[in-house]
This record gives C-alpha cells, structure tokens and sequence, in this order.
C-alpha cells in the first residue's frame, strides 16, 4: 500500500455500516482454511460505554463456535496456522493508554475462543484506542467490564469475517468459503442452535 492508496482510503471514509467479508484488505485472506475477511462487533457495557472490534482474520486452527467442533467436522483437520489476524478495538470509554494495552491483550481471548492456533508463523496484533477525551479515567476494578466486551466482540467479529466472506478465485487459486448450511447443521447438533433456528 502507497501514498495514493492510503489518500484513498481516507478520501473514501464514510459513516453507517462496516462492509464486511471480502472485501478491503480482506479480499486475499484466509482464516481455518476458508476464505476470511473483515469482520466487526461491538458491545456495549453496563455503564453505558460501547467497546467496537474490527479484525481482518488471516490465519489457522481448528474452528470452533460457542465450543462446537465446525473446523474439525467440515474438514480432517486443523487448517495451516501460518498467517495473521489484525485486532483493532475502539471504545468511547475514558481509559489511558496502560488499560489500552490490557483491553488489546485481552482480544487474544476471544481469538482462542474461536480455535486459533496463535502458532510461530502467526503474526497476530491488537491495537486499541479511546475516542473520550476530557473525562475523568475509569478506575481499574471499572475497567473489567471492558475486557469482557473485548473478548465477546472479538470473538463475534471472527465469526462475522467468515459468515459475510464468498468463495473466492484469483491467481488460479480458489478459496471456498465456509459452508454455511452445514455449519448450521453442525451448531443445531451439538445444540448450539435450537432446531429451527
């Protein structure tokens, strides 16, 4: 990515929802062995704060959702760790720069959750930013609810990349996307979903 890429972008910023799946720096990315992407969540705490996770997912392991084997049953086994997951978190709470730095760490939680490797060749990041300005810190011990929304949204935004994400051919290279119909039947079976749902 270059100067006039970059202006692109910023040029191109809009407000309203986050396209997600194939697209951006998402479009040649791969997570579990199926096509990545982007993917987003937020949460919002009972103080009435909003935490807001983007990841581009680039990386392996075994899938995993709400503790359901999907990558095991879709496929022999584990998918090739190498790769990267980019973890950006934002929130409107009044946290400094060392609470920052926990809320990112915590992001790693929600991507075990989903089966990731975080293997040698993986080069997984989170960085996390506060939009509050002038308010007075939150304390530590307010801190924890934070974390918490950190690692559900973080884990949601993984799932997100893969749900929204299409099968995908470039270079002679196809990368199918994950097969939704018998994830769902997957998550009905080991009763993740209700039947039905």
């Amino acid at each position: 990515m270059g100067r006039e890429e970059v202006f692109a972008a910023i040029r191109g910023a809009k407000t309203g929802a986050v396209e997600e799946g194939c697209v951006g720096a998402g479009t040649g990315t791969v997570a579990f062995g199926f096509k990545g992407g982007i993917g987003t969540s937020s949460r919002r705490v009972p103080a009435g704060h909003t935490v807001g996770v983007l990841v581009q997912t680039n990386f392996g392991g075994d899938l995993r959702i709400d503790g359901a084997p999907v990558g095991r049953e879709l496929r022999a086994g584990p998918a090739s760790a190498d790769g990267s997951v980019i973890i950006v978190i934002a929130t409107d709470a009044p946290v400094d720069a060392r609470n920052l730095r926990r809320m990112a760490a915590r992001s790693m939680l929600g991507l075990g959750r989903t089966g990731s490797a975080a293997s040698n060749g993986s080069g997984d990041y989170a960085i996390a930013f506060s939009t509050s300005r002038g308010q007075p810190l939150l304390s530590n011990d307010a801190v924890s609810p934070l974390f918490l929304a950190v690692i559900e949204a973080t884990e949601e935004a993984v799932y997100n990349s893969l749900f929204r994400a299409t099968t995908t051919t470039a270079h002679g290279r196809t990368v199918e996307a994950l097969p939704l119909d018998r994830t769902i039947e997957i998550l009905r079976r080991h009763g993740v979903l209700a039947p039905g749902h």
